[in-house]
């Protein structure tokens, strides 16, 4: 078993500019310190420089993350394309082994808004049309429907505050500013609730 009864664990899928990250991003700022992001993409590229294959190190890499941050008193949010028949397996692990509640969910985006939001992000020299187009996978959801579908009408704000409403971070957040909003949430969702 890993955590506590308190930690929360959110799962954040999606493909490619569907957003995760800003999410992740958002939610970490609405909480504060406390809330630990666990990046597919740094562990990933930057800390594993490896490719997205089956049974890759990432993998292992993610579930240690995420549990020892959950087991050190962290909320987690575990965020990445994190495909289905590569990542179902750990994630289903570590959802039943977290003794607090575990909120998955899908941010749904379709191709053409993926590439218009690629476009926008310094990866698109690198990474063009048929790359993205072989990466996409249309509703990749893990099994046993544990996944919230969120859509790509959802603005960034909207979706943070759904998230953060679902699995009870804005009472924790609340509670450990003494009851106040976070002064830097209207800063930040005016600087990132552009479309992606």
């Amino acid at each position: 078993m890993v955590g506590s009864e308190e930690t929360r664990l959110v799962v954040l899928r999606g493909n490619s500019a569907s957003g995760k990250s800003s999410v992740a991003a958002g939610l970490r700022e609405e909480f504060g310190r406390g809330l630990a992001l666990v990046a597919q993409d740094n562990l990933r590229r930057v800390v594993l420089r490896e490719h997205d294959v089956p049974g890759a190190a990432n993998i292992g890499l993610i579930d240690t993350v995420a549990r020892y941050a959950l087991d050190a008193g962290f909320h987690v949010v575990v965020e990445g394309i994190l495909y289905a028949d590569r990542y179902g397996g750990m994630l289903g692990r570590l959802r039943a082994d977290h003794r607090g509640a575990t909120h998955h969910y899908y941010l749904d985006v379709p191709f053409g808004e993926t590439l218009a939001r690629h476009a926008t992000k310094p990866i698109a020299d690198e990474v063009d049309e048929a790359r993205l187009r072989d990466w996409y996978r249309p509703l990749d959801l893990l099994p046993d429907g544990v996944e919230t579908v969120i859509g790509a009408d959802s603005t960034l704000a909207a979706t943070i505050d759904r998230v953060m409403g679902d699995t009870g971070l804005c009472r924790q957040a609340e509670t450990a500013r003494g009851g106040h909003t976070n002064a830097l949430r209207t800063r930040f969702v005016r600087e990132t609730d552009a479309p992606r």
